[in-house]
């Protein structure tokens, strides 16, 4: 009797392997929050490597946690050392275990081999704006180690950051347009820079889920049903444009307004302003929780009138639970506005008397408040994660499509 031949087991080709430098991800860090979302997304289509000192919140069922040691030390010291180590442990897994990545990617500068950069925070940009109060003469003598700390900090990745976005080869991903212009002007980027505003959850931030918490949350922060209560989410309260906010409640005058302010930042620079402005039994400072959405549901309009943010995500969390927004132009999230139908953008953060009049017609005009907020929840869902993955994953293709290309021409010669 012939033998048969044996029959042959199908090869089953691996999924493109993405490798992904990060130094810690979870979901409370904007840009860590951002990463964890994408990759959640993107691990049924892709081998994802993720290499890491700490990860916290996010599914590892399908993505591979290569953990990156880092010793405690001053900032600048571990990040050099993370650079390093990082490149290092890619460098043993690629000719130990065969892991030869087919994209590299890093939200932003945290590898020196990148594909694919995404861009949060342009730091070129932003030692322009904090240059006087780094400035040694202009503070205490024993602060003068911390400033040069932040100093030497900023410059390294200033130089980083120059190294490899004037890299063409390098695919930029902006999270704003006004980040993506940012890294034009201060870099000196000549090839493109693709645009990818963050996405939202809309399981956690939505209007019916506001409505439903909107008496419990009011009661427990001892609001007055009758009160008119803005609110300000942020960790850097004079960034946000708490002192323009206060200067426009102020202005107001009106007893019903209530201000709630949300984050880790710390409420004495502003207890002096907020006695000179008569305003101190309307201004609550409130510590972040993780359901951030219970602020959202004591509140009824959110305003941050930004001195600068590549892309604020309070603003927006609140126009997905159908809140009216006022933010400013100097927020790269404006660009998802459209003025005076789903929210209102101050083209000058520090104009508090525009600022005033917008918060008086919102406290007193309901219906006004409620077609904007209604307008802004629509908008604000156009804004998912799985946009914002979809997005990213066409740019992860382009550059893996480019990264074959050159290892096959190199290869070649």
């Amino acid at each position: 009797m012939p033998l048969l031949p044996c029959p042959r087991k199908a090869v089953v080709p691996r999924k493109p392997r993405l490798v992904v430098a990060s130094p810690f991800l979870d979901k409370r860090h904007g840009t860590e929050m951002c990463l964890a979302e994408q990759l959640e997304r993107l691990a049924g289509e892709y081998e994802i490597h993720l290499y890491s000192e700490r990860v916290e919140d996010i599914d590892l069922s399908k993505i591979k946690w290569h953990r990156v040691h880092v010793p405690p030390g001053p900032h600048v010291f571990r990040y050099v050392w993370w650079l390093l180590a990082n490149h290092t442990c890619r460098w043993i897994d690629r000719r130990l275990r065969g892991l030869d990545p087919d994209v590299v990617y890093s939200p932003g500068v945290n590898c020196v081999d990148a594909d694919v950069i995404a861009v949060h925070i342009v730091f070129a940009e932003f030692q322009e704006q904090v240059r006087e109060e780094l400035k040694l003469r202009r503070n205490p003598l024993q602060s003068w180690p911390v400033l040069l700390h932040r100093r030497m900090y900023y410059r390294l990745c200033e130089f980083l950051e120059r190294r490899a976005y004037r890299n063409d080869r390098v695919a930029l991903v902006a999270v704003s347009g006004k980040t993506a212009r940012a890294v034009m002007n201060f870099c000196g980027r000549k090839g493109p820079v693709d645009v990818v505003y963050n996405g939202l959850d809309m399981e956690r931030f939505n209007p019916f889920r506001r409505a439903a918490m909107r008496v419990s949350a009011r009661a427990t922060l001892g609001l007055p049903e009758d009160a008119f209560v803005v609110l300000l989410v942020g960790n850097d309260w004079k960034k946000k444009g708490l002192p323009h906010l206060l200067e426009a409640a102020g202005r107001l005058g009106d007893p019903h307004l209530r201000i709630l302010v949300v984050g880790r930042d710390t409420a004495a620079p502003y207890q002096g302003m907020i006695r000179r402005l008569g305003i101190a039994e309307q201004v609550s400072f409130f510590h972040s929780r993780p359901d951030i959405e219970f602020y959202y549901a004591a509140a009824d309009a959110y305003a941050g009138p930004s001195l600068d943010d590549s892309f604020a995500l309070p603003p927006a969390e609140a126009m997905a639970c159908g809140l009216p927004v006022i933010t400013s132009r100097c927020n790269g999230g404006s660009a998802i506005i459209h003025h005076g139908t789903d929210g209102l953008i101050l083209e000058d953060p520090s104009d508090t008397k525009t600022l005033s009049e917008w918060l008086a017609r919102l406290a007193n005009d309901v219906d006004w408040r409620s077609l904007i907020g209604e307008a802004a929840a629509r908008t604000a869902a156009e804004y998912t994660w799985e946009r914002n993955a979809s997005h990213m994953r066409d740019v992860i293709e382009r550059a893996r499509i480019a990264r074959h290309k050159t290892t096959s021409s190199t290869r070649s010669e």
